[in-house]
């Protein structure tokens, strides 16, 4: 099925019409190079197949080996998956209804490092002059080491 994104693209190659797209949108000069090397990689993975002849499965079995075998972080497979997700709507101009059951990673959350009363005191107590109260500043404020040191 055919979606209503018109880009008008010239060029004849694949690649060359992700990044007249890519260009067409005002896409970042870094976004093109990474949803062009995604474009790449999910090519020679499926053996130099057309995107166009593949589809769900496809995209699934290389999402998947991203994240079984490659081991990439999650924001990494989000990023493969957008390039994916462009190169299908934008520059192929086919609608991806399948795309919802194709599961997409969690981002996993970092809880900061809390010093307890205790562990502060005796941290404090191992500083004096200019480092108790660059210590005390940080803490305090909630800064980063670079943000009092400027």
């Amino acid at each position: 099925m055919k979606t209503d994104t018109a880009i008008p693209l010239h060029s004849t190659k694949l690649l060359d019409r992700v990044k007249e797209a890519i260009r067409y949108k005002h896409y970042s000069a870094s976004t093109e190079q990474v949803y062009v090397y995604w474009c790449r990689s999910y090519i020679r993975f499926h053996r130099l197949r057309h995107p166009k002849d593949m589809g769900a499965s496809e995209v699934a079995a290389f999402l998947s080996y991203l994240a079984n075998e490659k081991a990439v972080s999650a924001s990494t497979h989000k990023q493969a998956l957008a390039a994916l997700l462009f190169l299908y709507k934008h520059v192929l101009r086919i609608d991806l209804p399948w795309l919802t059951e194709i599961g997409k990673p969690r981002s996993s959350h970092r809880l900061p490092v809390v010093l307890s009363t205790e562990d502060i005191s005796t941290l404090f107590a191992h500083l004096s002059d200019v480092h108790l109260l660059l210590a005390k500043l940080l803490y305090g404020t909630g800064m980063r080491l670079n943000e009092a040191t400027c």
